[in-house]
């Protein structure tokens, strides 16, 4: 099947993912994919322009995937899903939904998967929502977090966290310089030696918590884990962009820094990585400037234009150089 656009590094086709998948783009990738990274739609109660299925079709779709992406897998590969809670419609309860996913998915019969890690991406600007439980009648608090699950077909699937290292904290580095701090006992019962903290190794490893903003006001932001979308995601390259030719951007954008960490974590330049609901590219456009190899799907044509944008400089047309 022809792409609807290649750069040096990937190719982003427009069609249907499971269709393809389950086909000649299947074929080309089966057993070769390093990293599956994705955000599907979500399980909403409510449609979006991005399209998504509810309730218990959202479940049987979502699980069917499962056996699809693991025979896509490396034999150490990883597959990586970012998904948001669900609600029940018309009713101030939290759905089960997304947690019953998470175990069909997980213990498909067919798919041989483990859950390796999940982490929570954590946004304190998240507008108010579900709004009519939480700005009308106040009855819950806001939802301001996604879940990101880490999957694999291993126990030991490829991954270093020191790839991925956040910068020491401020009270870190002058223990490091001064190469000494209160060790012993602590109440917890564990015992630190007088030597455990004082080796540079470049960075601290990084938590399950990927901050958006800091947590407590006056601290330093520290990335990989702090990914800076409530104050940037308006003004960054992609968003001009879209301003500048009257394009909407996509709604429910995959966070750039959560796309990088986990390419960082697991996986090495050269690595092939898969986005099988693209959208505007997210993905694509990190995997591209980390040098990963990449392949994207989206079945909206008008978000396959938009993710040209992101890669402007790579596809735009060279001149034909003058011989003097």
């Amino acid at each position: 099947m022809k792409s609807f656009f290649n750069t040096k590094l990937g190719k982003l086709y427009l069609g249907e993912s499971e269709s393809l998948l389950r086909g000649s783009v299947g074929k080309s990738l089966k057993g070769k994919v390093n990293l599956i990274m994705t955000s599907p739609p979500f399980p909403l109660n409510q449609k979006k322009s991005y399209g998504n299925k509810v309730g218990e079709l959202y479940k049987d779709w979502f699980v069917s995937l499962a056996p699809v992406f693991a025979d896509l897998l490396a034999p150490d590969g990883s597959i990586v899903i970012e998904i948001g809670n669900a609600w029940e419609s018309e009713r101030p309860v939290q759905s089960l939904l997304p947690l019953r996913c998470l175990l069909d998915f997980a213990e498909h019969p067919d798919a041989g998967l483990r859950l390796c890690q999940e982490s929570v991406c954590y946004n304190p600007a998240r507008l108010p929502s579900p709004a009519q439980w939480v700005t009308i009648n106040r009855v819950r608090m806001t939802d301001s977090y996604t879940h990101v699950w880490w999957l694999a077909k291993s126990d030991y699937p490829k991954a270093d966290n020191r790839r991925a290292l956040r910068p020491y904290s401020a009270s870190m580095e002058r223990l490091l310089k001064r190469q000494s701090y209160n060790a012993g006992k602590r109440p917890s019962e564990h015992v630190l030696s007088e030597t455990s903290f004082l080796t540079d190794h470049g960075g601290s490893i990084a938590q399950n918590l990927f901050e958006i903003e800091p947590i407590h006001p006056g601290d330093e932001p520290r990335l990989p884990n702090a990914f800076r979308i409530a104050n940037t995601r308006s003004s960054d390259a992609f968003s001009q962009a879209c301003r500048r030719e009257g394009i909407t951007p996509h709604p429910a954008r995959m966070p750039e820094g959560l796309v990088s960490f986990y390419t960082e974590l697991l996986t090495e330049p050269g690595d092939l990585i898969l986005d099988p609901f693209a959208g505007s590219c997210t993905t694509g456009a990190v995997a591209e400037h980390l040098g990963r190899r990449w392949v994207g799907i989206e079945i909206q044509e008008s978000y396959a234009n938009q993710a040209k944008l992101r890669f402007e400089d790579v596809l735009k047309p060279k001149k034909a150089s003058t011989i003097k």
